[in-house]
C-alpha cells in the first residue's frame, strides 16, 4: 500500500515516464500553447524528483482496528497507503508516528475524520486533526501526549471548534540571494507547497524586477511570500490581499523581517481597481493616498480563474507586468489580451506541482512603444 509519487492518487497522476519524462510531456504541451505569442527560449526550473512538497491533507481510512491515511483514487474511494514520496521528510518521517499513536489512543481515534500536515524546509510541521465529534478535556490531554512525542504544533478541529496545542502557524526561513527572510505560515492559509521550486520562482521575479525601481503595486499579495523579496528593489510598494489570515500574517512578516516600506491593504483586485479609476472611495484607504505612489510595475499571482477583466484593465495602465499562473490555460486567455499592450520579454516554466498535469509559469512583459 506504499503511495508511488507518480502513482495511486487523485492528487499524483500516472505518469510511467518518470520525473523526467512527465516534465518533458508537460512542457512540450505547454510551449505549443504559448508559441502564437512567445516563440523565444523558456526558462525551465526542475523540482526535486521526491520529498518536495510542503504541506499536504489526507482522509482517515479504518479496517478493523488498523489506521490507515487515504487519497482518493480515480474512481473516488480513498486509497490507502502506507507512505508518501512527495512531501517532504519532516512530513514524510512524522506521519507513522503519528499514525501509531492515534491508532493505540482510543479517544483521538475515535472519529476522526483527516488529518492535514504544513510545514517548512526549515522543518517546522503543524499538525491538524479534523473530527466529527466535540473535542473535550481528555481530547486535550492525549493529543498533548502527541504533540510532544513528535515535537510538531498541533491543532484540533471540529464544527465551531479550534484547539490549539503549540503554534497555529510555522516558521519559514530560506535565503534569496544571500539575504535570509523569515515567514510565519497560517493552517489554513494559502502557502506554496514547493518550497524548492518557491525559492527559483522568487529568483526569477527578482531578476526580473531588479533594475526597474520607482514604486510596485502587488496583487492577490498572500502573506507577502514573493513582496517581501522584492521590496528590496523599489522605493514603496502597496499590497493587496482579500484574505484577513495572509494580510495579518504578511504584516507579521514585515516586522519580523525589518522591512518598513510595504503598505498592505485587504482588498480584492476589483476593489483596488476601483480605487485607482476614482469610482469608489474605501474606508481601507483613509490613511492611504493612491497618488503619492509612483507605480510603473505590477505584479499579479491570481488564483486558477485568472484575472478578471477589472483587473485586466488596471494591469494594462502600467510599464511593466509580472505575472505568476498556476494555470497555463487562463494565462493564454489573458495573455491574448495583455499582448495588444505589452511585450512578452522573458517566460519561465516552474515544475512546482510534479507528477500531475499542471505546470507554474511565470511571464515578464513590458509596454510597447
Amino acid at each position: 500500500m506504499e503511495c508511488k509519487y507518480f502513482g495511486l492518487c487523485g492528487s499524483c497522476k500516472i505518469y510511467d515516464k518518470g520525473y523526467e519524462g512527465q516534465l518533458e510531456e508537460k512542457v512540450k504541451k505547454y510551449t505549443e500553447l504559448f508559441k502564437p505569442l512567445y516563440d523565444k527560449k523558456i526558462d525551465i526550473f526542475r523540482s526535486p524528483e521526491s520529498h518536495f512538497r510542503n504541506r499536504a491533507e489526507f482522509r482517515i481510512y479504518k479496517d478493523g482496528e488498523r489506521l490507515f491515511y487515504a487519497m482518493t483514487g480515480f474512481d473516488k474511494r480513498p486509497v490507502p497507503i502506507e507512505s508518501c514520496q512527495i512531501v517532504n521528510k519532516r512530513i514524510y518521517d512524522a506521519m507513522p508516528l503519528i499514525r501509531d499513536f492515534i491508532e493505540n489512543s482510543k479517544v483521538l481515534k475515535e472519529r476522526l475524520f483527516a488529518a492535514e500536515f504544513l510545514s517548512t524546509l526549515s522543518d517546522d510541521l503543524l499538525v491538524t486533526l479534523i473530527y466529527h465529534k466535540k473535542l473535550d478535556d481528555e481530547w486535550t490531554k492525549e493529543a498533548e501526549k502527541l504533540r510532544t512525542l513528535a515535537s510538531v504544533s498541533l491543532i484540533g478541529r471540529s464544527r465551531k471548534q479550534k484547539i490549539v496545542l503549540g503554534n497555529e502557524y510555522v516558521t519559514e526561513r530560506f535565503e534569496i540571494f544571500g539575504k535570509e527572510f523569515v515567514y510565519r505560515q497560517y493552517e489554513n492559509a494559502f502557502t506554496q507547497p514547493n518550497g524548492y521550486v518557491n525559492i527559483k520562482m522568487i529568483e526569477w521575479v527578482v531578476e526580473n524586477i531588479k533594475d526597474i525601481g520607482n514604486d510596485l503595486l502587488e496583487l492577490y499579495c498572500g502573506a507577502g511570500n514573493f513582496t517581501l523579496p522584492m521590496s528590496k528593489y523599489f522605493e514603496k510598494v502597496l499590497a493587496t490581499e482579500i484574505s484577513k489570515t495572509s494580510i495579518k500574517a504578511a504584516r507579521e512578516n514585515c516586522y519580523l523581517n525589518g522591512i518598513e516600506n510595504i503598505t498592505f491593504v485587504r482588498m480584492s483586485s476589483e476593489e483596488i481597481s476601483e480605487a485607482f479609476e476614482g469610482k469608489r472611495e474605501f474606508r481601507r484607504l483613509k490613511d492611504i493616498k493612491l497618488s503619492e505612489f509612483d507605480i510603473k510595475t505590477v505584479f499579479v499571482d491570481p488564483p486558477r480563474a485568472g484575472l478578471d477583466e477589472v483587473t485586466r484593465e488596471l494591469v494594462k495602465n502600467f510599464e511593466n507586468i509580472v505575472y505568476i499562473s498556476c494555470n497555463p490555460e487562463t494565462l493564454r486567455r489573458d495573455l491574448d489580451i495583455l499582448s495588444k499592450s505589452h511585450e512578452i520579454r522573458r517566460f519561465a516554466f516552474f515544475d512546482q506541482f510534479p507528477y500531475t498535469p499542471h505546470l507554474e509559469c511565470g511571464v515578464f512583459m513590458k509596454r510597447k512603444d
